[in-house]
C-alpha cells in the first residue's frame, strides 16, 4: 500500500511560480516511478510529467516543457513539481501518482499508475 499526499497548491497570477510536493509513505518510494497529472475544470485528467525511480529519466507533456520541472528526493520520500511561468490554462487540480510496476518507462496514461493522492488545487489568474 502506498499513501500519497500533495501540497503546495494555491492561487497565483500568470507568470509566477509554484512548487508542488508529494510526500509518500508505505512501500519503498525509491523503487517506483512517479508521475504528476492534472484535471482542469470540466476536462479529463491529463499527464503532466513523470520521473523514473532514480531520476534518470523524465517526461513532460509538450505544453509544460521548458516551464515545469519534475524531481524527487528519495531520502525524503518526496516528489516535486516546480512550475514556472504559469499560465491561466495551467489551472487544475494536480495529482501525484505512483507506478509500482514499471521502472524505466514513464507512462502517460492514468491507467499506468496504481496509487494516487487526493490532489491540490492550482489556480492561475491573468
Amino acid at each position: 500500500q502506498v499513501q500519497l499526499q500533495e501540497s503546495g497548491g494555491g492561487f497565483v497570477q500568470a507568470g509566477n511560480s509554484l512548487r508542488l510536493s508529494c510526500e509518500a509513505s508505505g512501500r519503498i518510494f525509491s523503487s517506483y516511478l512517479m508521475g504528476w497529472f492534472r484535471q482542469p475544470p470540466g476536462k479529463e485528467r491529463e499527464f503532466v510529467a513523470g520521473i523514473t525511480w532514480n531520476g534518470g529519466a523524465t517526461s513532460y507533456t509538450p505544453s509544460v516543457k521548458g516551464r515545469f520541472t519534475v524531481s524527487r528526493d528519495n531520502r525524503k520520500n518526496t516528489l516535486y513539481l516546480q512550475m514556472n511561468s504559469l499560465k491561466p490554462e495551467d489551472t487544475a487540480v494536480y495529482f501525484c501518482a505512483a507506478d509500482v510496476n514499471s521502472g524505466a518507462v514513464v507512462g502517460t496514461s492514468q491507467w499506468d499508475y496504481d496509487y494516487w493522492g487526493q490532489g491540490t488545487q492550482v489556480t492561475v489568474s491573468l
